[in-house]
């Protein structure tokens, strides 16, 4: 922290002003973006080009280097044993010979005698530079006028007379020069491909992240209806754009969800709420008997009741979205869980004069949670017994649909629903034309509905001519064979 001290200028003092350092941005490979992958891939490349230099340059040292020192010394043995068999008048004559026939400058041939006096060859004389040693030796030279470098074997031969054979290394200096031009350029157009396809990738990007960030911003401001714009077809950025679009569809459906929601709390709310505190305003400025009195707090307490009924409700609704009752799932005799309950709600069918009868299939076991599959059954129950005729029937059926699903269908007389409102019938808080002077929230249905998807099934509802199909499909899927479920 920098700080300028408190000075005075006659009566104006200058306050401590902080002035903090700005953060700098290094440079790191392990950041994402277009220039650290447009580096990345011209190492790569450059890298590559290295891999084959490197031994392209090896092979070249130990094939033409040392293939051309061996020719040089099968050369050497040559002309010597052709001053073994021919002496040295013949073999200047080969020497003069081979001279006259080869390129200029391709082999180099001197034959000397003991005072290094030429007797044929291409050099003018014998090299000054060269020492007088045998054997291998490098070095500059002048061939035909000009200066070249040279690998050269010098040979005694008997009577002092002195073989020199070489050839010039500067023929192949030609060949490296092309081969390293030709790797240069291929590394400048890697680096230029590079450059070019990564300012090419990040304009794209950017043109994406633009429409990404507009979107957003979009979203932001508080119009849920804004999308990505895509292209309709299958690269990444446009199925990346897809699943966008997904999911502020999905974001858009639950904020919908929510804000209806929040508005039928509000107004199932309003109501109980609002006769609590007649009631309770009547007894606090009429003063009525104590009969009357009880009998109102009687009615208070059954609002209040509804009330928590509303939120228990809706806690239950929503640990049941968050999946938090799955890791309790346990192995579930479905059958038996109806059975139980259409025996608990029997005296009530039978007060009402309604004939609640069961029937099952046998194996019919899944891995669930026993408590809200009882629930959503006992609901269904409840819901026909509302709707049912007058000394009418209900059957409840569990039975297997297929290898991995099974179905528990509760079926009634009643009035049924019209077409158009069963897909409506279990969102939260909605209530038909039919359900008006009924009791209940209206969250009911919305209940069976959460426990079936929690179960991976869904809630299906049919025409039973007359009345009403209502059926749980749960899947029984590989859930049951692993290790987490426990046995119930």
């Amino acid at each position: 922290m920098i700080e300028l001290r408190r000075l005075r200028l006659g009566r104006l003092p200058l306050r401590r002003l902080p002035l903090r350092r700005l953060p700098l941005r290094r440079f790191s490979l392990r950041r994402f973006s277009v220039f650290t992958l447009a580096i990345c891939y011209v190492a790569l490349s450059i890298g590559v080009l290295a891999v084959f230099a490197i031994p392209l340059s090896y092979a070249w040292e130990q094939t033409i280097e040392k293939g051309g020192m061996e020719m040089l010394q099968e050369d050497t043995q040559r002309m010597v044993s052709a001053f073994y068999e021919q002496g040295p008048e013949d073999l200047a004559k080969v020497i003069h010979q081979r001279v006259g026939s080869q390129l200029v400058g391709e082999k180099i041939l001197l034959l000397t005698d003991a005072s290094f006096n030429k007797l044929d060859g291409n050099l003018p004389g014998w090299p000054a530079e060269l020492p007088d040693a045998t054997g291998i030796s490098r070095g500059f030279i002048k061939v035909d006028g000009t200066r070249v470098r040279a690998v050269l074997v010098h040979t005694v031969l008997p009577g002092g007379y002195h073989l020199l054979v070489g050839r010039d290394v500067n023929r192949y200096d030609a060949l490296k020069s092309s081969f390293f031009y030709g790797l240069t350029g291929a590394a400048a157009v890697v680096v230029l491909v590079g450059v070019l396809g990564g300012l090419l990738i990040r304009r794209t990007l950017l043109v994406k992240v633009g429409n990404l960030r507009q979107t957003a911003q979009a979203i932001v401001e508080g119009d849920l209806s804004h999308r990505l714009q895509t292209q309709g077809g299958d690269d990444e950025l446009d199925m990346l754009a897809q699943t966008v679009n997904r999911m502020l569809d999905q974001i858009e459906h639950l904020i919908h969800g929510v804000r209806n929601v929040s508005n039928a709390i509000a107004h199932d709310l309003r109501t109980p709420l609002t006769e609590l505190r007649f009631r309770l305003e009547a007894v606090s400025v009429g003063r009525p008997s104590a009969e009357i009195a009880f009998a109102e707090i009687d009615s208070a307490v059954a609002d209040v009741d509804r009330v928590i009924q509303i939120f228990n409700a809706l806690l239950r609704l929503a640990e049941i979205d968050t999946g938090a009752r799955r890791s309790g799932f346990v192995r579930v005799d479905v059958a038996g869980v109806a059975r139980d309950i259409v025996e608990f709600y029997q005296p009530v069918a039978e007060l009402k004069g309604i004939a609640l009868s069961f029937s099952a299939d046998g194996g019919l076991a899944l891995a669930g949670d026993p408590v809200l599959l009882a629930q959503a059954v006992g609901n269904l129950i409840d819901n026909a017994l509302k709707y049912a005729q007058e000394n009418g029937s209900i059957k409840v059926e569990a039975r297997r649909a297929g290898e991995t699903a099974i179905e528990l269908s509760v079926a009634d007389d009643g009035p049924g629903i019209p077409d158009d409102e069963k897909p409506k019938v279990s969102k939260r808080f909605y209530r038909g034309d039919a359900s008006r002077g009924t009791p209940g929230v209206g969250l009911g249905l919305s209940l069976v509905s959460a426990v079936a998807e929690l179960h991976g099934g869904a809630l299906i509802f049919t025409d039973n001519a007359p009345g009403l199909r209502a059926t749980l499909r749960l899947f029984a899927t590989a859930t049951l064979a692993s290790g987490n479920v426990r046995s119930g």
